[in-house]
């Protein structure tokens, strides 16, 4: 039922072209399921965040300097030689390019993207930067392997545009090959573009309509001491209204995005190898449609069930095998049936974060010896075959 979202190394490079990002890690949020009760869920900003401006300058209500600056807005511009590629290389090679990086006043940057992501043509490669909840990931990237129709990434942009446009917790773009063109909105909402020499004129001109011109260099707000925050109101009596995890739970599904980490090794950012770690997944099961007519409804309130898993792994792999395994034995154990699932969450856990989820779930962590949970959150503990495999918690979510 389930089909596997470890990611391999295809557009790997584009990753690495994203700009590193610092600041503190969020703390984890306790399980929210999302708000489907409403045939019209949306974003909306939450409005008591107050915009920082500085000048004529206007920041993103998700990510403002914390000392004094001066931003300026412009862009700056430089050639790149083709690299990668030959027999042993690990990837294709990239062609001749030009990158522009570029920083605008918040009021402008909707209008200013939607007009450089028009350089794409037919389909391309959506591209995804999430600053999650993972215990030694700094951001969750996504990407698609399969090229997606830039109207339906436009169509995205239009229902989760006020959520990519000012969180300071994600970042968004495009890539595609024929001709080369890569544009990333990041986490700070700084442009990236790097573009085919053919396209450079065009990019230009549509940078001259805005005013922007090039310079020495920008300041954004990555050029200072800078603090970064979610934006959206997900009030619990406010059903139709989603949070950031629900936001990102349905554009993945939209652009068809999945995690691009090795899925055979588990390391931290500096490349560490941590090897078994604790996990945390939480996964959608849709449950069986009769009425044909709903089944395109992206997510049927009435048609899913969500469930929790807390275990131990050795990488992504395995993770997803351990995850797959007990929503299919909770579901048989439980006599619910359904026609297929969705990892919505996969993070690993620090120990104050294990320590968290499992208070939340009321139970204790558990060793290769077996033992009884509490109240509804089972507890499984469980050899995996390819690593320690030890289960805390299986339950769903109410």
């Amino acid at each position: 039922m389930f089909g596997s979202h470890a990611p391999t190394a295809k557009h790997a490079r584009a990753l690495a072209f994203h700009s590193a990002l610092w600041y503190s890690h969020p703390r984890l949020s306790p399980p929210r399921l999302p708000h489907l009760s409403s045939p019209m869920p949306r974003c909306k900003v939450d409005p008591s965040i107050r915009r920082v401006v500085l000048g004529s300058f206007q920041f993103p209500l998700g990510v403002y300097p914390v000392e004094e600056m001066t931003p300026k807005a412009g862009y700056v511009s430089n050639f790149e030689p083709s690299d990668g590629g030959g027999a042993d290389a690990e990837f294709e090679e990239w062609p001749d390019r030009y990158v522009f990086d570029i920083v605008v006043s918040a009021e402008r940057l909707p209008m200013l993207a939607r007009m450089l992501f028009s350089m794409f043509d037919g389909r391309a490669y959506p591209i995804l930067d999430v600053l999650g909840q993972d215990g030694y990931r700094e951001v969750d990237p996504y990407i698609s392997y399969d090229l997606v129709g830039v109207d339906v990434f436009l169509d995205g942009l239009r229902e989760f545009g006020e959520w990519l446009y000012e969180d300071g917790m994600v970042g968004f773009g495009l890539m595609c090959e024929e001709p080369f063109c890569y544009a990333f909105v990041d986490e700070h909402k700084i442009i990236t573009l790097r573009v085919d020499p053919a396209l450079k004129e065009r990019v230009e001109k549509v940078l001259a309509a805005f005013d922007l011109e090039m310079a020495e260099g920008t300041a954004g707000a990555d050029a200072a001491a800078h603090e970064h925050r979610n934006v959206l109101l997900a009030p619990d009596d406010k059903p139709e209204l989603l949070g950031p995890d629900e936001a990102l739970e349905r554009l993945k599904m939209k652009w068809k995005v999945v995690l691009n980490v090795d899925p055979d090794t588990n390391v931290d950012d500096e490349g560490k190898e941590l090897g078994v770690t604790h996990w945390r997944a939480v996964v959608r099961v849709d449950l069986p449609v009769e009425d044909e007519e709903a089944e395109h409804v992206p997510i049927d309130p009435t048609k899913v069930k969500y469930a929790e898993v807390v275990f131990e792994a050795a990488n992504l792999r395995e993770a997803e095998d351990v995850t797959f395994t007990q929503v299919e034995n909770l579901a048989e154990e439980g006599g619910v049936a359904f026609e297929d699932g969705m990892i919505v969450l996969l993070d690993r856990l620090q120990e104050e974060q294990f320590a968290q989820v499992l208070t939340r779930a009321g139970v204790k962590a558990k060793t290769k010896a077996k033992g009884k949970g509490k109240g509804k959150a089972k507890a499984a503990p469980e050899e995996h075959e390819e690593g320690a495999g030890v289960v805390h918690v299986v339950r769903w979510l109410q």
